[in-house]
């Protein structure tokens, strides 16, 4: 049972949006904030949206997003979100996930990718740990219901 990671389209939007809302750990963006991710790119700020789908069988089982920011001479990389479906978890759809946006970021020319984190979200610490992350700080009472620190992370990405 394999999954590929592609590109988002329009019309995963909604699928993207359906699997957002089951899992508490995400984001909750609004609808139309994944839709511009699929859209045209401002120059200021780019966003990826990728998809994981299973080989087997239709259907989305995760998703993540990566954003860059133009300042200066060095762009401003970030892993914003990276959700998986509760039934295929501890399949390495995350990693893939997670590789795949470091990989949009050292092609869009960053060296350098950030993340935050629940500070009680072991699992995904484990991973972005595995991944090459480094704890750069936190912000105390960063999250809400429930409240949580926010575990600040960077990895440097080879160009």
């Amino acid at each position: 049972m394999g999954s590929r990671i592609r590109a988002a389209r329009a019309e995963d939007v909604a699928e993207v949006f359906a699997l957002e809302c089951k899992v508490q750990e995400a984001p909750h963006w609004p609808l139309g904030a994944y839709m511009e991710m699929v859209e045209a790119r401002p120059e200021a700020v780019r966003r990826c949206l990728l998809i994981a789908e299973r080989m087997d069988k239709p259907g989305l089982v995760g998703f993540a997003v990566g954003r860059i920011v133009e300042a200066g001479d060095e762009p401003i990389a970030e892993l914003e979100s990276v959700v998986v479906a509760e039934e295929a978890r501890r399949e390495g759809i995350g990693r893939a996930l997670c590789e795949a946006v470091l990989d949009w970021c050292r092609a869009e020319g960053a060296s350098n990718v950030e993340l935050e984190v629940r500070s009680l979200n072991s699992s995904a610490l484990a991973l972005y740990r595995r991944l090459g992350f480094v704890e750069e700080g936190r912000r105390k009472d960063y999250y809400r219901a429930p409240s949580d620190d926010a575990v600040l992370m960077r990895v440097v990405v080879e160009r």
